[in-house]
């Protein structure tokens, strides 16, 4: 699931959607390691399986490592701890994310600016 730098599935030539899902994972996990795949695939809005794919990556690279623990209920539950390299990496991918969205707010004020344009309300 690595290369051989120990990066993220297709890091070089990934779609910002998945560098997306996996800022916003480890930044949910750092705030509530012990959330389900479940609930991380709720709160990303994917389905378990993107959402179990997402945080597999994140431990297969060494950002993300589980503890397992005993529930009251007896169950086993997990908790997911982010790494000191898993910290570098969100604020990477925070840094990346932030730019995108720049650029992506430019982008809308030109739309913006040509629509009233085409409207008449300059």
């Amino acid at each position: 699931m690595t290369d051989s730098c120990g990066s993220l599935p297709g890091a070089n030539n990934m779609i910002m959607d998945n560098q997306e899902y996996y800022y916003r994972t480890l930044k949910l996990l750092q705030k509530t390691p012990e959330l389900t795949q479940r609930q991380i695939a709720e709160k990303l809005g994917v389905s378990l399986g993107k959402g179990h794919y997402v945080v597999k990556a994140l431990i297969d690279v060494g950002f993300l490592k589980v503890e397992h623990f005993q529930k009251p209920d007896n169950k086993v539950g997990s908790m997911y701890k982010m790494t000191a390299k898993g910290v570098r990496e969100k604020a990477r991918l925070a840094k990346r994310f932030l730019k995108s969205k720049q650029d992506e707010y430019k982008q809308l004020q030109k739309e913006i600016r040509s629509l009233k344009g085409e409207v008449g309300l300059n």
